[in-house]
Order: structure tokens, then sequence, then C-alpha cells
């Protein structure tokens, strides 16, 4: 009976092991995600904010062109404004398959990539390829 008892005991102990290390290995893989979604949506919004400047001065270099080509440089810029003022009703429209979908789209595309370890795992002929 003593050896039953010693038995379910180191059972016991052998499960709750098992269930703290994938409870550790779920909160590491949920930091790994993360850190990738996170990491992507900052480096494409540095890509974005660079480009932001870049078109600032292009316009405002069109903006004096057109307004020079006019005889008044206000005209050059209310052209340019108004060209923006057309693109920013469009994106109104649109924003939801221009903005939102490619968002939605990389963030599942980072959450359901596979893991290298992952992989190894779970194709063990793979193993001696990697």
């Amino acid at each position: 009976m003593e050896t039953t008892a010693k038995h379910i005991e180191l059972l016991y102990n052998k499960v709750k092991e098992y269930t703290e290390t994938s409870i550790e290995l779920y909160k590491l893989n949920a930091i790994d995600v993360t850190a990738d979604i996170v990491s992507s949506l900052a480096s494409r919004i540095v890509l974005v904010l660079v480009f932001s400047l870049f078109t600032l001065f292009v316009n405002i270099a069109i903006s004096l062109l057109i307004g020079n080509l006019l005889g008044a440089y206000y005209l050059g810029f209310l052209i340019v404004s108004g060209f923006y003022l057309i693109i920013t009703i469009l994106v109104y429209f649109f924003s939801a398959k221009l903005i939102e979908a490619p968002i939605i789209n990389l963030v599942i595309a980072k959450l359901l990539k596979p893991r290298r370890s992952e992989f190894v795992e779970s194709n063990p002929e793979e193993n001696e390829k990697l």
C-alpha cells in the first residue's frame, strides 16, 4: 500500500512539474510572438515616419514650383492641399481595405508563424536536415 502511495505522489509531482513547465513555455511563446509583432509594427512605423518627412519636403518643393509657375505661391499650396484633401477622402472611404486589413493580416501571420522549435519537435525526421 505504501508503494502505491509513493507512486501516486511521484506521479502527482511529475504532473505538477509538467504543468508548470507547460505554462512557462506558453508564457515564453506569448512573449516571443508579442515581441515579434511589436518589432514589426515599430519598424513599419519608423519607415512611415521617415517616408512622411521625405513626402513633406517634396510637397513643399512641388507647391513652390507650381506657385512659381502660376505667379502666386499660395496657389501652389492650395493645389497641393486640394490634392491631399481628395486623397484623405478616398482613404476615409477605403480605410478598411487599405489600412485595417493589412494590419490584421500582419498580426495573424505573426501569430500563426511556426517557430523553429515547434517545427523541430513536430518533425523529428527533419532534425537531421536542420
